[in-house]
């Protein structure tokens, strides 16, 4: 048998995570001496490269001397919470990585109390100490009022504390003592973190994740509690209604490295995927065939926005994408329901819509834009609230809202953030920023980042996480100005463009197709205006010195998916295919949307 520690990972956006899991692959001789991996090498699928950030929590193992590490590596944002709150289950203890300079931000304090809820026992690593102006033992105490804060137990609060920087490979006990390696860390894990604990009794093991391959099929994944598994061995399903099905194991798998190897048993302790059960779900049991005995299920948290899901029936539909209707986008949303726990999909009226809620607006636009890369077209409408009724009170969800941002723009955000009825905690500086709390409705969140952005010369650094929710805090202002709409379909001529300018701000470049009812740029005022953008200049036999004025077109505003989906209006959808990003007028015709007014 041999030694077993499992850790999840847990840190902020941006804390250095993936590099330091990098590092530990690299320590664990994971790759001969010819291959060189490169970065990121957990972060596998191109949205969590692009964007940086983890999205998917995913396992490897590592080998150190005699014992075998088994390392899951989490999300930080707190709108994957739903992959966090399952996949901490198959750990004993947690790794919390902090920035030296920033010490815990928001989405660690989230992370970090699921895991000691679980009673995971933590190992605290400082990183970065290399970058200048950092203070690493402020941010070690920083992490210890963390856990007081979030009532961790006497053994808990007694962590080993790493310093280093896992970008240039090092880590040491004290962080002005450079080394050559990353050792004392895992030489930590094995002394510090228990090994699994092992019941005696019939097999019991609990689904946290899910795998596919198109060879295979599906994988039940999860750290086997007691007992052992073999391949071909009758076992129960037992589902979360309570319904028990018999089924037989086909194939074992445990992690080495990065790949899944196929064994004949597995022993308690060890994380596995299973192969050969059919229409298990997360947080279902795997029981013995004979005394089948079901482990509690994960409850996750409820999702608090919601967006609605529609086929894309513009002039444009199908130029761009493969997968068009409404049974494309049904089969697809279906499948994503299986591994995105905090997902809920509820029919509408039509057919061809649906209601799509998750943890935020990150949340549902990875989704979205994972769709579009598959070659999905659809369109989106403006992003919901989901409110609740409390003790008969409308309630609203409340979030924690953290601003790190320049000293001289530190009166805009607090105006601004008061304006969406935000209320401020504390202000605290340090060296020449300014770091603002408050609490703020999720409502009131949509659409700050972008303005933060463009108020503070894209300096603000911004982040959140849900708290509860508490009674409705009344309206908040909307975007005043109004659209500049399409009057008909053809090419937007540059002509046009330039004598419009005075009008507003666009979002299309010269000669971009366009069609009626399109949303092509923001007005200047209050109130949409319908223009035409699609006039070419009238040619007259007669030329005089100066009639030709030269042309000069301002660079168009472009939006990101997320920045698109916080500033439609309720009207608006975003029309999103593989190659495109356009808003749009729910209602094309001018005389409809009028029409529509009245009623």
């Amino acid at each position: 048998m041999l030694k077993i520690r499992n850790i999840a990972i847990i840190a902020h956006v941006d804390h250095g995570k993936t590099t330091l899991v990098d590092k530990m692959l690299l320590a664990g001789k994971l790759f001969k001496d010819h291959e060189t991996p490169g970065e990121l090498i957990m972060d596998s699928n191109d949205l969590e490269r692009e964007r940086g950030i983890t999205i998917l929590a995913k396992n490897v193992s590592v080998r150190y001397k005699d014992y075998k590490i088994n390392i899951i590596d989490t999300p930080g944002h707190a709108d994957f919470g739903g992959e966090v709150e399952r996949v901490l289950n198959m750990a004993e203890g947690v790794l919390i990585l902090v920035d030296a300079f920033e010490g815990p931000m928001p989405q660690t304090r989230f992370v970090t109390q699921k895991a000691l809820e679980l009673g995971l026992k933590p190992i605290l690593v400082v990183n970065k100490v290399d970058k200048p102006n950092c203070t690493p033992e402020e941010a070690s105490e920083a992490v210890f009022e963390l856990m007081m804060s979030l009532d961790a137990t006497d053994d808990q609060l007694d962590f080993p504390v790493v310093y280093g920087s896992a970008k240039n490979g090092w880590m040491s006990s004290h962080w002005n003592n450079a080394t050559n390696n990353i050792d004392i860390l895992f030489e930590k894990i094995i002394e510090h973190i228990p090994a699994p604990n092992v019941a005696d009794g019939t097999p019991q093991l609990l689904i946290t994740s899910l795998d596919f391959s198109k060879y295979i099929g599906r994988f039940a994944i999860g750290k086997l509690q007691r007992g052992s598994l073999k391949t071909g061995q009758q076992i129960t399903l037992v589902k979360r209604t309570g319904q028990q099905i018999k089924q037989r194991i086909k194939d074992l798998f445990v992690f080495e490295g990065f790949e899944k190897k196929k064994v004949e048993q597995v022993l308690a302790g060890d994380i596995c995927a299973i192969v050969g059960i059919e229409n298990f779900e997360i947080g279902e049991t795997i029981a013995d065939a004979e005394n089948p005995e079901a482990l509690p299920t994960i409850a996750i948290e409820e999702p608090t926005m919601s967006m609605l899901f529609t086929i894309n029936n513009s002039p444009f539909f199908g130029k761009e994408g493969k997968f068009v209707t409404s049974r494309h986008i049904k089969e697809r949303l279906e499948r994503e329901l299986e591994k995105n726990l905090a997902l809920r999909v509820e029919p509408t009226d039509s057919a061809d819509s649906f209601n799509v809620s998750g943890r935020g607006v990150l949340h549902l636009s990875v989704l979205i834009e994972t769709m579009r890369r598959e070659g999905y077209e659809l369109q989106i409408g403006q992003p919901r609230v989901i409110f609740k009724e409390i003790e008969g009170r409308k309630c609203e969800p409340i979030e924690e809202l953290t601003i790190d941002l320049p000293e001289e723009y530190a009166g805009k955000a607090i105006e601004t953030v008061s304006v969406r009825k935000g209320e401020m905690m504390n202000m605290t500086p340090k060296a020449d920023r300014m770091i603002l709390k408050f609490i703020i409705p999720s409502r009131g969140l949509m659409g700050l980042k972008t303005y933060l952005m463009t108020a503070t010369s894209g300096e603000a650094v911004m982040t959140h996480r849900f708290i509860e929710y508490q009674p409705y805090k009344g309206e908040i202002p909307g975007r005043q100005n109004g659209s500049l709409i399409v009057m008909e379909t053809g090419t937007a001529i540059p002509y046009s463009i330039n004598n419009l300018q005075d009008r507003g701000i666009f979002f299309i470049d010269p000669n971009e197709s366009v069609y009626e009812g399109q949303v092509v740029g923001e007005n200047n005022r209050p109130g949409d205006l319908v223009i035409n953008i699609t006039k070419t200049k009238k040619l007259t036999n007669m030329r005089a010195s100066g009639s030709d004025d030269k042309v000069r077109i301002a660079p168009p505003l472009t939006f990101t998916l997320e920045e698109a989906l916080e500033y439609i209006q309720e009207d608006e959808y975003v029309e999103v295919t593989p190659k495109s990003i356009r808003l749009r007028k729910i209602l094309l015709n001018e005389n409809d949307r009028k029409r529509g007014l009245k009623k």
